[in-house]
């Protein structure tokens, strides 16, 4: 596993940093990560963007079985089409999951599913802040030990304001459609969260967010709760970012703790 993830994470990060960065002439680097809450932003028309952990980590115990899941990297890809708006392609291309129960320990590992979204900015500064409607789709490529083989879809609706003092707010709803648990149907789920964000320098900010998601599974209503906080280093004018970040389940049905770092860059 770890043999793999690092080749992976390293090459990622090489082509992160190669080539000249400065853009002084575009708008600033405006990426969805690193908190759950999706900004209202799109690529610069004519550009592309990746967005990615180079790992990420969670790991929950549950009723004495522990559950891990490691991602390692799962890019996302985006080119602007206009100024207000984009379309993105994100798949993880290593993810393991280990159950260990007891003595027991099984675990599964491949691709990721893929999701291809669009982005249409439709009010506001295209910055840090406006609103944007983003519907995904899900393409089933995962092995069937790490997804449900199901096409599913949904629709985001980013929100982000500028508040006085230098804060920013993020509100992101989203309602999904999904494959009933039992394969006989599907179903609806929501999701949303809210975040604030704050400048410490010109390059660093930090910021927290609280995300919920209610999944109406007719075999019984799934819901999540985290508390996450994040920090990224984003020089100014330079269309790269580095990030890092940590959630906190607050509930039994959500991972216990999940752990990355990744960065962002505008090409």
């Amino acid at each position: 596993m770890i043999r793999l993830a690092i080749p992976l994470a390293a090459l990622t990060a090489v082509g992160m940093l190669a080539g000249p960065v400065r853009a002084s002439d575009l708008r600033d680097l405006c990426p969805d990560r690193p908190l759950k809450g999706t900004s209202a932003c799109t690529v610069d028309a004519g550009h592309w963007q990746v967005e990615t952990d180079l790992v990420n980590y969670a790991r929950d115990r549950s009723g004495g079985v522990t559950t891990s899941t490691l991602l390692a990297p799962n890019p996302t890809l985006k080119y602007g089409l206009t100024d207000t708006l984009d379309i993105e392609a994100g798949i993880a291309l290593y993810e393991e999951v280990r159950v260990r129960s007891g003595a027991a320990t099984t675990s599964d590992r491949g691709i990721g599913d893929v999701y291809l979204r669009a982005k249409w900015h439709i009010a506001g500064t295209n910055g840090q802040d406006g609103v944007a409607i983003e519907p995904f789709l899900k393409l089933p490529t995962a092995w069937s030990a790490l997804g449900n083989g199901a096409v599913e879809g949904g629709i985001i609706v980013p929100l982000q304001r500028n508040l006085p003092g230098g804060w920013q707010l993020g509100v992101t709803p989203e309602i999904d459609i999904l494959r009933d648990q039992d394969g006989s149907g599907s179903h609806a789920a929501t999701a949303v969260s809210v975040g604030l964000s704050h400048p410490i320098t010109d390059a660093l900010g930090v910021g927290a967010d609280l995300w919920t998601q209610q999944d109406f599974d007719p075999t019984g209503t799934g819901r999540q709760y985290s508390f996450d906080v994040a920090a990224t280093w984003q020089p100014k004018g330079v269309p790269f970012a580095f990030d890092a970040g940590a959630n906190f389940g607050l509930n039994s049905q959500t991972p216990d703790v999940q752990v990355y770092v990744g960065v962002s860059r505008r090409f």
